[in-house]
């Protein structure tokens, strides 16, 4: 193997070893090799090694027996949403599949927050809403625009769609770049997102639901487009 540069060893070692993990060039369920070949073999110490199993062990990726070594584990079986983001990062496929979970969810919550919502959520809604049309820049519209969502999340009175709500947009957010297209006209975003607010805020829990798939279906073709 060729060695490793000697800055940032330890991340430029914990990105090559997630690369192989998940390109499966060590398989679900395998052990890696001995620390002493495996740290040879990029040219590290095994202190370093060890600092960079200690951040997949945290990932979820990999788990450390004493005495008898470190195993990959089988990610798409035990595996967490907290995953997501380092799966988008590794492949972009994974954006289709998070964009079809958040229509249902974020649809979902649309209509609870229609039934649920208090005249705080309302108020918090309409606000975060017009901040959207006077956000300055794609990135900034974006980020106002997931500012809103979040909102909606709340309103639903669920704190699990809340964690929902916030897993999803990390899962994307850092490649949020090249997901800008429906976010660079403040005034279309705006446009296009003020129906389901003013469906939650009507209590209307049908129309919200609609309103929010016909939002996250054409943001999601926008998105997608930009990203191929």
């Amino acid at each position: 193997m060729e060695a490793l540069p000697r800055e940032t060893i330890v991340d430029v070692l914990e990105t090559r070893l997630r690369e192989d993990i998940l390109a499966g060039r060590h398989p679900a369920g395998s052990y890696l090799p001995p620390e002493r070949q495996l740290a040879d073999g990029y040219g590290v110490t095994r202190t370093t090694l060890k600092h960079a199993f200690g951040r997949l062990v945290q990932a979820g990726l990999l788990e450390t027996r004493h005495g008898v070594g470190t195993r990959v584990r089988d990610y798409a079986r035990v595996g967490g949403a907290d995953l997501l983001p380092m799966l988008v990062r590794h492949s972009p496929d994974w954006i289709g599949e998070i964009f079809e979970v958040r229509r249902s969810v974020g649809a979902l919550i649309a209509e609870r927050a229609a039934a649920r919502s208090t005249a705080e959520h309302r108020a918090e809604l309409r606000s975060l809403l017009a901040a959207v049309r006077a956000a300055e820049g794609g990135d900034a519209v974006q980020l106002a625009d997931i500012e809103v969502h979040r909102a909606l999340a709340r309103a639903t009175g669920n704190r699990v769609y809340v964690l929902l709500t916030n897993t999803l947009f990390n899962a994307y957010l850092p490649v949020r770049a090249a997901l800008v297209g429906p976010f660079t006209d403040p005034v279309a975003a705006y446009a296009r997102l003020e129906p389901v607010v003013e469906a939650v805020v009507a209590g209307d829990e049908s129309g919200a639901r609609r309103a929010a798939e016909t939002y996250l279906t054409a943001t999601e073709r926008i998105m997608l487009e930009g990203l191929a």
